[in-house]
């Protein structure tokens, strides 16, 4: 489906115009992005092997990597990599000691400059001083995110594959929607209906927004928010998306419990409108800041600008939130391929809120979203 070896030569090279001689990628989103190989899905509470900090992969400016891995990793979870010198570390191994026969074998200099991922163990950072106390560190993303913020047509289409499940899993959901049912019952539908529809996990936690007179303004799923029964009038915004690929969703729709108002109804208008807006302003040689603002006049000319509280959206890809953010303040310059989530949002604490979110693509004539439907405003009876 993509090209690894090209995805290498293009880090090589970015390395080699940095001065960098050598990359650690941990078992993260940069390593997939340049390897193929997956990333597990996270655990609420860490799970820990003898030597994990070393596992991932030891690139050079030139030649081939090297993977190194605990025995547990290498026998239960990745198994064999055809391809690449992988290096295992038995349970009782000395990890140091691995990771200095893989600086020997690279040939890394004593004064290297060595990028490591942004988010290593802190027992990477420091064996790596120890065994290379004179080498300058620097951070992964300084290479990995400009390459991974424009996407290429490949990997456009596994996003627009990803939204074709979330938006499968959203219209699955719509027929079990009732009055008395909580946020409790809607995560588990909706992640229920992610994995049926193919995902292979959501791609973060699914969340439900609700506003009304006898709902607290919470976007946390504590216990006893998730256990409150949906009763009308209540307004509900999903938050959420699928995986596919290694690659991300993220979307959100408004529903109304019961029979919305005249103001509710204006305010959802409002922000399919502030959208429509952002999503125009997505053409390449704008501005991030440019689309942020020219959604959120929408809504501020219609009297709710206090209650867009955030940003307008965000970079996405293999990460939900990636950079640059659709913001005030950040002038970088739209590029065609580069992915944002588009996000207005009127929340107001104990009254309404309506938000919808779709991700879409900067094109040279303005945004194309990948998913479209369920624009009207869904009403549960």
């Amino acid at each position: 489906m993509f090209d690894y070896s090209q995805r290498l030569a293009r880090v090589q090279q970015t390395m080699a115009a940095q001065g960098v001689d050598l990359l650690f990628l941990n078992a993260s989103t940069n390593l997939q992005y340049l390897t193929g190989i997956p990333r597990d899905e996270p655990n609420y509470g860490n799970t820990m092997y003898p030597g994990e900090w070393l596992t991932g992969a030891w690139v050079p400016q030139q030649g081939a990597p090297i993977l190194t891995l605990p025995r547990m990793l290498a026998d239960f979870h990745l198994g064999a990599i055809p391809g690449y010198d992988v290096r295992v570390l038995p349970d009782a191994g000395d990890a140091a000691a691995l990771a200095r026969d893989v600086l020997t074998a690279l040939r890394t200099p004593e004064q290297a400059h060595i990028a490591v991922d942004d988010r290593s163990w802190a027992e990477l950072v420091l064996n790596v001083q120890k065994l290379r106390p004179a080498a300058t560190l620097s951070q992964a993303s300084a290479i990995l995110a400009p390459l991974r913020r424009i996407k290429d047509e490949d990997e456009i289409a596994v996003m627009r594959k990803a939204g074709e499940i979330t938006e499968a899993a959203y219209a699955a959901t719509l027929p079990q929607l009732k009055h008395g049912m909580t946020n409790l019952d809607l995560i588990t539908e909706v992640n229920y209906q992610l994995r049926k529809h193919g995902s292979r996990a959501p791609s973060f936690v699914t969340a439900f927004y609700n506003m009304g007179r006898n709902y607290p303004f919470d976007f946390t799923n504590r216990e006893e928010v998730l256990q409150i029964p949906l009763e009308p009038p209540v307004s509900v915004s999903f938050d959420f998306g699928a995986v596919y690929a290694g690659y991300c969703y993220d979307f959100g729709r408004s529903v109304f419990f019961g029979e919305p108002d005249e103001e509710y109804r204006r305010v959802h208008a409002l922000v399919m409108a502030s959208q429509a807006a952002g999503i125009a302003a997505l053409r390449a040689g704008g501005t991030c800041q440019a689309a942020d603002a020219a959604a959120r006049q929408v809504i501020a000319e219609g009297g709710y600008g206090h209650a867009f509280r955030h940003r307008l959206g965000h970079g996405i890809g293999m990460d939900v939130h990636e950079p640059p953010f659709l913001t005030a303040g950040d002038a970088t310059v739209l590029e065609a391929g580069m992915c944002f989530t588009v996000e207005p949002s009127i929340f107001l604490p104990r009254h309404l809120g309506a938000r919808v979110e779709d991700v879409v693509v900067v094109r040279g004539d303005g945004g194309e979203a990948l998913t479209r439907g369920f624009q009207g405003l869904h009403v549960v009876a």
